[in-house]
C-alpha cells in the first residue's frame, strides 16, 4: 500500500503564523505511521509548506522529519493548500 501523509496538524503541531521551524512532533502519530513503514508500506509525506508563499521549506522539513525519527520513502512539496 502507498500511504500519503500530510505533515502539519497531522504529525506535528505548527503555530498559526506558520513558522514551521517551531513545529513540534506528535509522537504517537509518528509511531503509528512508522509502524506502517515497518510493515512494508510505502510512506510519502506530502506538504503544502510554501505552496502559497513560494518559500522553499524542503531542507527544514526534511531535517525535522529526520530529527523526529520519521520513517519515510519520499518527501514531496507543493501539495495544494486547502482548509478541509
Amino acid at each position: 500500500m502507498i500511504v500519503y501523509v500530510d505533515i502539519d496538524e497531522t504529525i506535528c503541531e505548527t503555530p498559526d503564523n506558520r513558522n514551521y521551524e517551531l513545529s513540534t512532533p506528535i509522537k504517537d502519530r509518528i509511531e503509528k505511521i512508522n509502524a506502517l513503514y515497518d510493515r512494508g508500506h510505502t510512506i510519502v509525506y506530502w506538504t503544502a509548506r510554501g505552496t502559497m508563499t513560494g518559500i522553499n521549506w524542503f531542507e527544514i522539513t526534511y531535517n525535522q522529519l529526520k530529527e523526529w525519527k520519521v520513517k519515510f520513502h519520499e518527501l514531496r512539496m507543493g501539495k495544494p493548500a486547502f482548509d478541509i
